[in-house]
């Protein structure tokens, strides 16, 4: 399975769950990664795969079912990465920038940096990834029917079969109407088109979305008690569609409740700063100690920002080498921290917000930093504009 993350943001969104561990390169101009979590997915499908083999075409050395079951695995991973890219793309041409796709033990990620503008926008990044899963799965097929035709050994007929069936798979239940999947994107669009209101649909399809992983995790549940196998799959899918469906609801309610407010309007400004040679040490006991804030700007030697320091990325560092670190070391560097501008919309600026510098922005004009935006700033603006949530820092 798939979903379209929007970024991460302190008033609910789960998105931050995904972050790359090994950079695999920039198909497209997109860059691509893979979590750790990955593995899982691959050990399923071997296990799986080479437990079917033999079945299916017995009497061959046990290494030719390991190979086959390798290569399926590439194959349906580099499927995954396909039907991401297509998304990843036709975003950009649609105007939604992209930040990256990553791969994990659920299937794949494309990160988008914003909305869709238009309900047809909209239908047309949601539909192409089942589409090319499709097509995928009719290429698949195609092959093995070549295969067979000439005569290929029955074992690589069959890998190209498996592959085709889980694309076709994919593909399927990708169209469900339930979000975060590719069909409930159609859902959203369409409501959106029908009711004119982004709002109302992205709550329903939320709604869908939640209704369906309960399912699933009940099926799920079903499945373990009575011996079925892949029970805790289900349980796992079920409970990563409810979970991104409520962020769904809860972010776009949040961006409603935000409609007209700048980023100037919540913003701490003229924030206090640290040199980024301090040690840690001589930090905490000379400034953290006499300041109520939790995180610091730094600037180098010639007043340039140059990265932010947090309390929780001082805990990090053991108290034996606070001494020898300085807050540069420890630092989530510039180029890492969000920044805004202080007439730009508050809502445009949370799906930009990411856990290095713990779901802070920093506030520029021009060259000039003039202001800081952390978690509870948002959380507060939410509040005052009639929707209570909880702060996250």
């Amino acid at each position: 399975m798939r979903n379209l993350e929007r970024g991460s943001s302190p008033t609910g969104d789960r998105s931050t769950v995904m972050k790359a561990s090994i950079r695999l390169g920039r198909p497209a101009g997109v860059p691509v990664g893979l979590h750790w979590s990955v593995l899982g997915i691959c050990v399923l499908l071997l296990v799986g795969v080479s437990m079917q083999l033999p079945r299916a075409f017995p009497g061959l050395w046990w290494g030719f079912y390991l190979i086959g079951a390798v290569v399926a695995t590439a194959l349906f991973v580099l499927s995954l990465l396909v039907h991401e890219l297509a998304h990843a793309v036709v975003a950009r041409r649609n105007g939604v920038a992209v930040e990256g796709i990553t791969l994990w033990l659920l299937g794949g990620v494309a990160r988008l940096k914003g909305e869709a503008l238009t309900p047809g926008a909209e239908f047309r990044i949601a539909v192409v990834g089942p589409a090319v899963s499709a097509l995928t799965s009719a290429g698949m097929f195609m092959l093995a029917w070549a295969a067979d035709a000439a005569g290929l050994p029955m074992l690589g007929v069959g890998v190209l079969g498996y592959v085709a069936g889980i694309n076709l798979l994919l593909a399927g239940f990708n169209l469900i109407p339930a979000s975060p999947l590719d069909g409930g994107r159609i859902l959203r669009a369409a409501i959106w088109k029908w009711r004119g209101d982004r709002l109302t649909a992205t709550i329903w399809a939320a709604r869908a979305g939640r209704l369906f992983g309960f399912l699933l995790i009940g099926l799920g549940l079903v499945r373990a008690l009575s011996g079925m196998g892949l029970g805790l799959w289900w349980i796992l899918l079920g409970l990563f569609v409810v979970t991104m469906a409520g962020a769904e609801e809860t972010q776009a309610r949040t961006g409603a409740a935000l409609a007209g407010v700048r980023v100037r309007d919540v913003m701490t400004p003229n924030p206090e700063t640290a040199p980024s040679d301090l040690t840690v040490a001589r930090f905490l006991h000379d400034i953290a100690m006499l300041r109520r804030h939790s995180a610091f700007p730094l600037r180098d030697a010639e007043g340039r920002p140059q990265g932010m320091v947090t309390l929780n990325r001082l805990r990090s560092v053991p108290a034996e080498r606070r001494e020898l670190t300085t807050l540069r070391d420890v630092a989530c560097q510039k180029d890492e921290i969000p920044s805004a501008e202080p007439d730009e919309s508050l809502a445009e600026l949370l799906p930009r917000l990411t856990d290095c510098a713990d779901g802070r922005a920093l506030v520029y004009e021009g060259d000039d930093l003039i202001g800081i935006v952390s978690p509870s700033d948002v959380s507060r603006a939410v509040a005052v504009h009639g929707l209570a949530i909880d702060s996250s820092s």
